[in-house]
This record gives C-alpha cells, structure tokens and sequence, in this order.
C-alpha cells in the first residue's frame, strides 16, 4: 500500500466488483454466461482458458486497486477496460448480459463511481483539515 494511501468504502466496493466479477464468476467458473460472453465476443469455441486469465486479470485488478499504488493509472486503465469490455458486449452479446443492453448503464454507472471517488479521494489527499490549536 502506498504510505498515505487509505482504502476508502467505495474503494472496497469497486475491488469487491473485480473480485467477485474476476474469480468467481470468471476463474471458478461459477457464473457460466460469462465464459459464453468471451467465446462469442472472442469468436473461440475454447474461451475457458481466456475466462480464467481474463479473471484472474480482474483479480489482479482488485489487489492493485487497494493497493493505492499509481491511483490515477489505475483509474484511467478501469475506466478503459470497462468501455472496451462492455461495448463489444452490448453489440454481440446482450442476449448472455444480466441486464441485457441496460448492462451498459450500469457500466457508465460504475465508471462514474470510479472517477467520482478517485476526485474525492485527491481533494481530500490536496486539502487535508486544517488543524486547530487547542
């Protein structure tokens, strides 16, 4: 973890999407839609293995996010991962979405929730409270 940084709630929540979206539903395999989602998204009828290293990317993503470490990559790489996994989704396979194309809303949602939270988290890093004499 970066010296200053402190995991937020939202930062926590935004990990927890990546964990359970990366090893649960991705690596074990717990949610089979999405290893259906690559397969027509990659064209592959062999797309287990491109589930398990794309879920274990997102794992990944999870640990670098608590982590703090380079806080604005990290929230510039979510940000185009989720556009660039969500919009082949929508187009070729939103019959296999929770939400169907609707899942493109809760994608902008939560790049909302992740760029809101980063500028929240750099305002209070920039101003600090101001400390009073007792």
């Amino acid at each position: 973890m970066s010296s200053q940084f402190k995991p937020n709630r939202a930062h926590y929540f935004i990990a927890a999407v990546w964990l359970i979206n990366g090893l649960f539903c991705k690596v074990l395999n717990l949610v089979p839609r999405h290893e259906a989602i690559v397969s027509r998204v990659l064209h592959t009828d062999n797309a287990r293995p491109l589930a398990i290293l794309i879920g274990m990317a997102e794992f990944g993503m999870a640990a670098w996010i608590i982590s703090g470490i380079h806080r604005r990559l990290n929230v510039v790489t979510q940000i185009l991962l989720i556009a660039m996994m969500n919009a082949p989704e929508f187009f070729l396979a939103p019959d296999l979405l929770l939400w169907g194309k609707a899942n493109a809303v809760f994608a902008l949602a939560f790049i909302v929730l992740i760029y809101a939270n980063e500028m929240q988290s750099n305002k209070k890093s920039i101003n600090p409270p101001a400390c009073y004499p007792s």
